[in-house]
């Protein structure tokens, strides 16, 4: 690029006509101008191919950082509020405030910010380490906060433009039922008011002239006893006396409907009416991962890595993008994108299937040479004791921890009748269900070698029946027997091991008949085979599912390969050129239903259905 500039000559005080070159540095995917830099890769990204790369799966987990950060780039001086003459160098980490030279020495800071010794750091270093610390939450917003947002506001725009239609027959309904209870009300009120309590005073008054008729009576008997002589053959003392006995007695009885309710309006239409009123909590409105998320043609593969330290690869949990838990016939390791062990637990338990997952917290959940269930903290400096094996009858074989529940999912294995169970605990470790028979009462597994969870909450279960026929067994959260998979076709055998989820709700399973990993849905229904016995992959033993890249990592005994796959992508309309402006385009609606109606067309094939969808994103 070329700049033109004017400069006056001293020497014959006129202007002269200057020509300089300089180079700017331009985006390496478009030609666009450099704000931001992937440190991954690398290269260099405009704003919008920024926000592509950061939310496509293939590089969703890069480091992106803004140019000037890839220059060490110097930030602005501030002058200091307490010290004018200073400017901000310093950064007090007790305090967390910018402070200058003078601050540091000064008592004031010490007074306004607390006592104790202070640690003084350069403000450069702060800000790095800070912005470490929050890269976690810088990458979510960029890469998948930023992403929803289009979808979660074109839902909203749709329901607020029916919400008015679709409330107003409710409002409706509402104030007619609000009149005929404030109606009930009131006629309970006036019944209770002019009848019930009008019942209660009328008895105390009838109470009250009984007892001075009994007084009365009781001063005539004592005067009959002083004058009336006793000679009289009818006294005045037994004639009172004839009319106490003869005359009938006074019954207290109301013609009152005490408390009656109309035909129309009772006891039941109150119940009803107040029970009919409902307040519903919700929680943050979410997309579904089917809106988000597509399959691709085929499983296309990410990267390669050969395992050293580990006899196998028996058994993965994704801990992130980059670590994972790999167990073989004799060892448990974290490993990262190497393949070099950073970390091995030594009293694991060996030669066993899924026996560890890691929480939500990053700490890993295994069982170790005395079938105890143990957790290992995210520093991997405390181990303590999870869940104690109290019965000696059971023998825990493989276990699972549901992010969405919170709890661990157990299968365990009894020698003795050689059956199967699966037992959940929940945060505390204690026992909250026991998932053992169908509803005919017979047994639903035999050993159960791999436990995960879908996303609708069913429990699935890689079961190993003979060595050389097993199913993949899945029942309903509250233990209700769904379906048993036995291969494609149904009963033509399966031996599966490894066992994942993925976000579209398909169930990933490892056959060792055929070699392969097969997909299936929700509903037990055969897709595709998502991979088959290859150079690289060797024979398929292991699964495990990250929710953060939607990538699998698959495990090999074979060749002690683990390999990772993408076959999940983004909806295409998300990241497109052409997207909807906020006043709802017509093109956008127009392109929108073709797409809809070109995916109903398409619905003979074993995918599942995937709206597209449109929107613009704002750069981070």
């Amino acid at each position: 690029m070329t700049q033109t500039a004017h400069i006056m000559d001293p020497a014959s005080s006129q202007y002269i006509t200057a020509s300089s070159s300089y180079r700017v540095h331009l985006c390496s995917k478009c030609p666009g101008d450099t704000a931001y830099h992937c440190v991954s890769c690398p290269c260099d990204l405009c704003p919008q191919c920024k926000e592509n790369h950061v939310k496509d799966l293939q590089t969703i987990d890069h480091d992106v950082v803004s140019h000037r950060d890839k220059i060490n780039y110097i930030q602005t001086q501030e002058i200091c509020v307490r010290h004018p003459s200073h400017v901000y160098t310093k950064y007090c980490e007790p305090c967390q405030v910018p402070v200058c030279d003078s601050c540091s020495e000064d008592q004031l800071h010490r007074f306004l910010y607390g006592q104790g010794q202070h640690v003084i750091l350069d403000i450069q270093t702060a800000y790095k380490t800070k912005r470490q610390q929050h890269r976690g939450t810088i990458h979510t917003i960029r890469s998948e906060a930023l992403f929803y947002r289009p979808v979660l506001l074109t839902e909203i725009k749709a329901d607020v433009k029916t919400c008015h239609t679709e409330f107003s027959p409710l409002q409706s309904e509402m104030l007619t039922n609000a009149q005929k209870l404030k109606d009930l009300i009131d006629y309970v009120v006036y019944d209770l008011l002019n009848n019930v309590f009008c019942y209660f005073d009328f008895k105390h008054r009838c109470k009250k002239q009984k007892i001075k008729m009994i007084r009365h009576i009781v001063r005539l008997r004592r005067y009959e006893h002083r004058y009336v002589q006793p000679a009289f053959t009818f006294s005045a003392l037994q004639f009172l006396s004839f009319t106490k006995t003869a005359l009938p007695q006074i019954h207290l009885t109301l013609h009152t409907s005490q408390l009656s309710m109309t035909e129309s309006l009772n006891k039941e239409d109150v119940m009803e009416s107040l029970s009919a009123i409902q307040i519903t909590e919700r929680g943050n409105r979410r997309v579904g991962n089917q809106c988000l998320l597509k399959l691709t043609s085929g499983a296309e593969l990410h990267q390669s890595l050969t395992l050293t330290g580990v006899n196998g690869c028996i058994h993965i949990s994704c801990v992130t993008p980059d670590r994972v838990w790999v167990s073989g016939w004799d060892n448990l390791m974290l490993t990262d994108t190497t393949g070099v062990p950073l970390h091995r637990v030594e009293d694991s338990l060996s030669d066993l299937s899924g026996l560890h997952t890691v929480n939500s917290e990053s700490e890993l959940i295994y069982i170790d040479r005395n079938y105890n269930i143990n957790k290992l903290s995210k520093d991997m400096k405390t181990t303590t004791t999870f869940i104690e094996r109290t019965d000696s009858t059971w023998w825990p074989r493989c276990v699972y921890w549901s992010p969405s529940a919170g709890d661990l999912l157990v299968g365990m294995y009894n020698y003795d009748t050689e059956t199967g169970k699966v037992t959940r605990y929940n945060q505390s470790g204690q026992l909250t269900q026991t998932i053992q028979q169908d509803s005919t009462g017979r047994g639903l597994y035999s050993v159960p070698y791999y436990i995960t969870e879908n996303n609708n909450g069913d429990v699935v279960v890689s079961d190993s029946i003979t060595p050389m026929s097993g199913a993949v067994v899945v029942t309903e959260r509250g233990g209700r027997h769904r379906f048993s998979y036995t291969g494609r076709p149904s009963g033509s055998g399966l031996q599966p091991s490894g066992i994942c989820t993925d976000a579209l709700s398909h169930i990933l399973v490892c056959d060792l008949i055929t070699h392969t990993v097969q997909m299936i849905n929700k509903d037990g229904q055969f897709l595709s085979h998502l991979l088959t016995k290859s150079q690289e992959m060797g024979e398929p033993w292991s699964l495990s599912y990250d929710v953060n890249t939607h990538r699998v990592w698959v495990g090999s005994w074979y060749n002690n390969k683990v390999c990772v796959y993408r076959y999940i992508t983004r909806q295409d309309a998300l990241t497109d050129e052409h997207r909807p402006r906020p006043d709802g385009d017509i093109r956008y609606r127009t392109a929108h239903h073709n797409t809809t109606h070109q995916l109903n067309e398409n619905e003979h094939t074993p995918r599942p259905d995937e709206d597209a969808m449109s929107s613009s994103t704002p750069a981070v």
